[in-house]
């Protein structure tokens, strides 16, 4: 492809993207193929050269497409599939083996869909059972398609699902027993783990060295990941532009500086230093693994290696847009990642600002050019961050500023150089004896500047704004001709909105309500003006896993925490919140055995509490004061709450006697009804039905649960009472607005064929 047409044809590529990302292929699919082919026979007949970006767009759509039908299908969920599989990468959480597979063969049983495009999945082994990255194993898996929990600004763990091109996860079944059906082949990237592993280095440097040099990351903790969100750094641990680029840059010094000693007269006509160069970039993010940064980091090395050698002369521009064709043809997934964006952003505002500038020369010149583009370069890439993520590390160019050149140039030189020297031990281990030093400092650095500068996480409408912002300020003080005037002004906004108080504005006695989504498991947060309270605290998963860790940044507070009773879908959030968070008051059951029942400070809930806050009444209606013989569902704690004309009822899994003594109670008719026991036909009985007319309801239920929940008896009681039914495994977590003198309003976070239920 020659340079001149880089542009059309990254055009055509993320044209093809954009097709399938807006969900017009997969809604319209007779239309846009007619479009296609009639736009098709035009560009045919008069323009050649069209007909190449044509089918560009046509192929990226279609590999995407069907990459779209690779995914487990809907009525294979929760079947046993037996398949034949290599073991691409196996991590360790929490004791329980977390394994990526690439499916070779795959059965499914007689009178179902067929599994056989499967390709890649994640699945979790519960028995004790070495596997081995590379060994192929045949094993029955049980499998639900790619999704994840919905809920407001937190992970979306189904758009990494389809980054990362996983068309199913589940776990091993444990009967009949997988076997082994052949060994791992050689890996050079598991053997230098295997020795790094073997080295007397500390544990936090035997992490750093796999990150920084074999690119796996998943070796760093949790607390090293923290450390890094919240400095604003963590591109320096992710194999990507810097890493491949030190490599490409230090083989074709290495190889000129051979060229220039065995052939002095006309080494710089030769060829091979480059080619040279080019094969070491790809060898080494081929070790690293291949990930997709890696992957688009090694394809721009090697367009700037092409740029740089002369014997082709294409303007920045035209290799900007060339990287950008490559990377999308190569992995067209990439244009799903952030990092896709905010690295070609990055390196188009680096054009932009040199853009016309002579090379520095010197000490000094090189110094104040590192400064200038880091002072440039920040507000942009602080507004990207902010549009993206809706977070903020506030020192964060100061810190990259004095930290890029220290990571660049000493930390990966050093652990490189230590790989480098294997065969000289003495040599090897002190030059991973540097690396050690420099992490520690490193390390010191950004714990001193998370301690007293914390992630800044603003508000919806103020991040946006600022995110904005930011972008402005960097486009004023980057581009040319831009008067002094506007520039100033540029700053002043900025100023204001970051030091603006940032107070979200709350209505006069309103409740918002927010019904997680947790899966099979129940956790609904009550906020107002004052108070911030939980009623439950979702599930704890068999692997450990605890959906409420993944809702809020550690160190919330809050004023109440009410645990409906100890099963599991209620109370497997309360270690979550001891260890990550700030309870005021813990209420459960007298008697109900959990986490919290030997602290000092839980408090019982029993009928006839009450308490107003912010003009809302909270009111207790059930258990029965002191120990009694209820079944563990039956002694939940009830809470009703009042919001002027409305009311919310929260059950926990009450059962249908218990919800006929509440009638007296309440009043009716409700707002908002979290039915009991996730729709269960145990509970909402239909006398408690017809009397509370709830003109809300939400079952807070798992998606394909195994219990059938909720129960379809239920939902046409409900039905027939001219409820609006909310289902949190369809619709995302769901948050009411409770305002006295105005009619309920809801957010569903998830919003199903682009429309929102009405009612």
């Amino acid at each position: 492809m020659r340079t001149g047409k880089a542009l059309p044809a990254a055009l055509a590529l993320l044209g093809g993207v954009l097709a399938v990302a807006s969900g017009l292929v997969l809604h319209y699919p007779a239309l846009i193929l007619a479009a296609y082919l009639l736009a098709g026979l035009w560009i045919a007949s008069n323009h050649f050269t069209g007909l190449v970006f044509w089918l560009l767009w046509g192929t990226i759509t279609a590999l995407l497409t069907m990459e779209q039908g690779r995914a487990l299908p809907a009525g294979l969920s929760g079947s046993d599939l037996r398949v034949e599989a290599r073991v691409l990468d196996v991590r360790d959480d929490n004791g329980v083996a977390r394994l990526t597979l690439r499916l070779q063969s795959c059965v499914s049983p007689p009178g179902q869909p067929s599994c056989k495009a499967l390709g890649k999945v994640r699945v979790s082994a519960y028995q004790d059972t070495a596997f081995q990255p590379g060994e192929r194993w045949g094993m029955t898996l049980r499998l639900r398609p790619p999704r994840g929990f919905s809920n407001p600004d937190t992970f979306d763990y189904q758009a990494w699902q389809w980054r990362e091109r996983l068309h199913a996860t589940g776990y091993i079944r444990q009967s009949p027993p997988a076997v082994r059906l052949a060994e791992s082949s050689f890996s050079l990237r598991r053997l230098g783990l295997e020795y790094l592993a073997e080295k007397p280095l500390t544990e936090r440097s035997r992490r750093w060295l796999a990150a920084l040099t074999l690119g796996d990351s998943d070796q760093l903790e949790r607390q090293d990941w923290d450390l890094l969100n919240h400095s604003g750094t963590t591109h320096l641990v992710v194999i990507s532009g810097l890493h491949v680029g030190l490599v490409a840059t230090f083989s074709l010094l290495l190889a000129r500086l051979v060229a220039r000693v065995i052939s002095p007269g006309n080494w710089r006509l030769r060829t091979w230093p480059w080619w040279l160069a080019a094969a070491s970039t790809i060898a080494y993010a081929t070790l690293a693994g291949l990930a997709p940064p890696a992957l688009r980091a090694m394809l721009m090395a090697l367009v700037g290696l092409w740029v740089a050698s002369g014997r082709h002369a294409p303007g920045p521009w035209q290799a900007w847009w060339l990287a950008v064709a490559m990377v999308v043809m190569v992995d067209p997934l990439a244009a799903w990642r952030p990092g896709f964006w905010l690295s070609f952003v990055a390196v188009a505002w680096l054009i932009v600002i040199w853009h016309g500038r002579s090379r520095p020369s010197g000490i000094r010149g090189w110094l104040w050019a590192l400064v200038r583009t880091q002072l440039l370069l920040a507000p942009l890439m602080a507004g990207a961050v902010l549009l993206a993520f809706g977070r903020l590390a506030p020192l964060a160019p100061l810190v990259n500023l004095l930290v890029v050149p220290w990571v660049s140039l000493v930390m990966v030189p050093s652990a490189m150089l230590g790989w480098l020297l294997l065969p000289v031990t003495p040599l090897s281990e002190m030059s991973w004896w540097v690396f050690e030093q420099a992490l520690d400092l490193f390390h010191a650095l950004l714990t001193l500047n998370v301690a007293y500068l914390p992630l800044w996480e603003p508000s919806f409408s103020r991040y946006k704004a600022l995110g904005i912002g930011f972008i402005w300020l960097a486009l004023c003080w980057g581009l040319p001709a831009i008067y002094w005037a506007l520039r100033a002004f540029a700053v002043v906004i900025v100023t204001l909105l970051a030091v603006w108080p940032n107070e979200e504005h709350w209505p006069e006695g309103a409740l918002r309500v927010s019904v997680m989504d947790v899966g099979q498991g129940q956790l609904v947060e009550l906020r107002s003006q004052q108070q911030r309270m939980l009623y439950d605290t979702g599930p704890r998963f068999r692997s450990g896993f605890m959906p409420l860790d993944t809702l809020w940044p550690g160190s919330q507070q809050f004023d109440h925490v009410v645990v409906s009773h100890a099963d599991n879908d209620h109370a497997g959030g309360i270690s979550a919140l001891l260890d990550g968070h700030e309870v005021m008051a813990w209420w459960l059951p007298e008697g109900e055995e959990t986490d919290v029942s030997a602290m000092p400070t839980p408090r019982t809930c029993a009928a006839g509490q009450r308490w107003s806050i912010d003009g809302i009444g909270f009111h207790y209606l059930w258990p029965p004061p002191g120990i009694n013989e209820l079944s563990a569902n039956d002694r939940s704690c009830v809470l009703s709450v009042t919001v002027g004309e409305h009311s919310l009822l929260l059950t926990g899994d009450v059962g249908v006697n218990v919800e006929r003594r509440l009638l007296t109670l309440l009043d009716t008719p409700l707002s908002v009804l979290v039915a009991g026991h996730h729709g269960s036909n145990t509970s909402s009985g239909e006398q408690f039905v017809r009397s509370t007319q709830p003109r809300h309801v939400v079952f807070s239920a798992g998606r394909d649960n195994a219990f059938g929940h909720p129960a379809q008896a239920v939902v046409r009681r409900f039905r027939r009472a001219g409820s609006c039914l909310w289902n949190t495994a369809h619709d995302g977590a769901l948050t009411f607005w409770l305002i006295p003198g105005e009619t309920p309003r809801v957010t569903p976070q998830r919003v199903l064929h682009g429309k929102r239920q009405r009612c």
